[in-house]
């Protein structure tokens, strides 16, 4: 029997790969999912072959469900503040969808005989305080005993059916804007390995926790068509699921890439992540690199988790957004389709 541990104790310790650090690769997702069929469905408004973040269900000619799932293991140490990241970060599919979410199920993998209950009571509480912020219910859940503790929710949303923001939506002429800053791969990695400062990792939780409401109501009320939550798969991944989906080619400035605080002296330190070498692998010919500086790429491919929107706007609409977003940064633009998905200037 495994003696049930005392406090102090570090959540990470109990990760093998933290945040959505941990998920599959895009290719291997991709080669998973090639074999099976597309469901012929008129109500599926938004589902798998475009890989946005949520599936989109009509129910009316005014209404359809938003509905997404996501769960990993601890990318910090406190047990209330992992809730808060892990609930923050599943709700944000809901918004990248323009949807507001509704009411969620939470997703528990724990450690029994080896964390106290009490751990899990800490990391449920900041998971409903941070669904309730957003306007929504926690409604109830599914728990395993596991030896990685995991959490994480299902969320389901509403939008209308004219509103829905989509990988498909980006039109040349528009301009990208990414309301973020990157890093928390790379400063959260440097965090497990105690060589981040407390003010580094304080910078990571507060962006990771703020939800990214802000941002999808902006971008609703403007009438944008096209938005992306940037997590896992990292900047430019999910930069190409939009430029593959709508049929274009998406220019980034990697010198306005908004960069959290310690990112860069992670990479200084020689930090790196195993979900980046994956992203990298997955975008090595869909990129046109230019000459780009490691640092710049490495940033560019860090897996985020709980990261901000990148948005298609149109150049009229730009100041608009701006001002309504805080923190929100212009990236890039989207021009007609080339050789490469995306090109880095």
């Amino acid at each position: 029997m495994t003696d049930v541990l005392a406090p102090p104790f570090r959540l990470t310790q109990f990760a093998r790969c933290a945040g959505c650090a941990a998920k599959m690769g895009p290719a291997d997702l991709k080669r998973a999912l090639a074999p099976l069929p597309l469901r012929d469905d008129p109500a599926i408004l938004v589902g798998r072959e475009s890989f946005d973040d949520a599936g989109v269900y009509r129910l009316s000619s005014e209404l359809a469900l938003v509905q997404t799932v996501d769960f990993f293991a601890p990318i910090v140490d406190d047990p209330y503040a992992f809730g808060q990241v892990a609930a923050a970060n599943a709700l944000s599919d809901v918004y990248a969808m323009g949807g507001e979410p509704m009411t969620a199920l939470s997703i528990v993998g724990f450690p029994t005989g080896t964390l106290p209950l009490e751990v899990l009571t800490d990391i449920m509480r900041g998971g409903q305080d941070k669904v309730q912020e957003a306007g929504a219910v926690l409604i109830g859940g599914h728990t395993i005993t596991d030896e990685e503790l995991k959490f994480g929710l299902s969320v389901t949303g509403r939008v209308h059916p004219d509103r829905i923001l989509a990988n498909t939506g980006a039109v040349v002429g528009d301009v990208l804007i990414l309301t973020k800053a990157l890093g928390t791969g790379l400063v959260a990695t440097a965090v497990k390995r105690g060589a981040a400062t407390a003010a580094h990792e304080q910078a990571m939780l507060d962006s990771m926790v703020m939800l990214n409401r802000v941002a999808c109501e902006a971008a609703v009320a403007l009438r944008l068509r096209c938005a992306t939550d940037v997590t896992g798969f990292s900047l430019l991944g999910h930069a190409s699921h939009i430029a593959r989906a709508s049929g274009v080619t998406l220019r980034i400035h990697v010198s306005t890439l908004p960069v959290l605080p310690g990112a860069r002296e992670a990479l200084a330190a020689g930090i790196r992540t195993g979900g980046a070498e994956r992203n990298f692998a997955y975008l090595e010919t869909l990129v046109a690199w230019g000459s780009v500086t490691p640092e710049q790429r490495a940033l560019a491919i860090d897996p985020q988790t709980s990261g901000g929107l990148l948005v298609a706007c149109p150049a009229h609409l730009v100041a608009d957004y701006l001002s309504r977003v805080p923190g929100a940064v212009v990236v890039g633009e989207v021009t007609a389709r080339g050789e490469h998905l995306l090109v880095l200037e």
